[in-house]
């Protein structure tokens, strides 16, 4: 997917009115996010904040306190106004700043605005309280809220010309999509127990003997769960680490924002592994100044330059 249209030079003001929306949205909302498209250009910037402003409606939908019926209609209304910003329906005065922003970021870049279907699709899963027996049932479901963000996102960032390997790439920001969200479930496992919620699979709940769920502060009695934590630790590790086969296909600013995103995450994973019952304690989170260490660590190429050498050697091992 390789970037072929650029921003147009002139924004309107009511266009530049809703991008200042979104952005607000994000700077207030996104814990994590916001620190990695910082690094972005002034229009990627733009257009990512689109992406998260209507993504938050559609998970703020999902969590609200309204009943299930009210919610899957309000989801499919949101389907509508997607439809409406795919069709090009939406004109620069329309009422919502939202409809407004996605409709001119999907303008100036070819984002895959179906991904935000598929968004849909993963909360109308937890309004229904869908779970999960196996690591291939979870995994729909995180390529509904997750990959498909990895791969909206790819949309706008594009693909260096000549970047080897380019054609994975949207299979690669999949991945790293899942990983993120692996992480998030391991973080929020008793917040989302709390609320009647279990995303970790049923086959890795009984292996490790917690099938009777995570409502406390403790473990269940007689539990293996250091032991499950850290099974699912190494499998968002694998999942790292194919997906940052990403990194070296992205321009140097897309890359940074990439890699600081998922480094923040990288280093929540850490504190889970070291500390497994602390996400039972409360939430796990880094400081503001790690997270801008990770940021600035990023924006270096650091990781990138690491992935690049070890994506090197293993094509010289295969080549041997």
């Amino acid at each position: 997917m390789i970037r072929t249209v650029d921003s147009p030079p002139h924004v309107s003001a009511p266009v530049l009115a809703a991008y200042s929306y979104c952005e607000t949205v994000t700077g207030q909302q996104a814990r994590n996010f916001a620190y990695g498209i910082r690094l972005l250009p002034t229009a990627e910037r733009r257009a990512m904040s689109a992406l998260y402003a209507f993504s938050r409606r559609v998970d703020d939908i999902g969590d609200g306190d309204l009943a299930d019926e009210v919610k899957l209609t309000r989801l499919e209304d949101t389907r509508t106004l997607l439809a409406r910003v795919k069709d090009g329906e939406v004109e620069e005065d329309d009422t919502d700043p939202v409809a407004v922003a996605l409709a001119h970021a999907a303008e100036a870049f070819p984002i895959p605005l179906h991904g935000l279907d598929e968004l849909i699709d993963g909360v109308r899963m937890d309004v229904r309280g869908q779970t999960y027996e196996t690591w291939d049932d979870l995994k729909v479901y995180c390529r509904c809220v997750a990959g498909a963000i990895g791969r909206l996102s790819l949309g706008v960032f594009g693909t260096e010309p000549g970047a080897r390997g380019a054609e994975r790439a949207p299979e690669y920001a999949d991945t790293l999509g899942l990983a993120l969200q692996l992480t998030n479930i391991l973080r929020d496992v008793r917040e989302d127990a709390e609320d009647g919620r279990t995303y970790l699979p049923a086959d890795d709940l009984a292996k490790f003997g917690c099938s009777a769920g995570f409502r406390g502060p403790t473990p269940p009695a007689g539990s293996d769960f250091a032991g499950l934590v850290h099974f699912e630790v190494r499998r968002a590790r694998a999942l790292f680490a194919e997906g940052y086969r990403l990194l070296p296909m992205l321009d140097r600013r897309s890359g940074a924002c990439v890699a600081a995103m998922a480094g923040i995450y990288r280093r929540l994973l850490d504190r889970i592994e070291r500390d497994p019952e602390a996400v039972l304690r409360g939430r796990v989170s880094l400081p503001g100044h790690e997270k801008a260490y990770v940021a600035v660590r990023g924006l270096s190429g650091l990781d990138t330059r690491h992935v690049t050498r070890h994506v090197s050697r293993r094509s010289v091992r295969r080549r041997a």
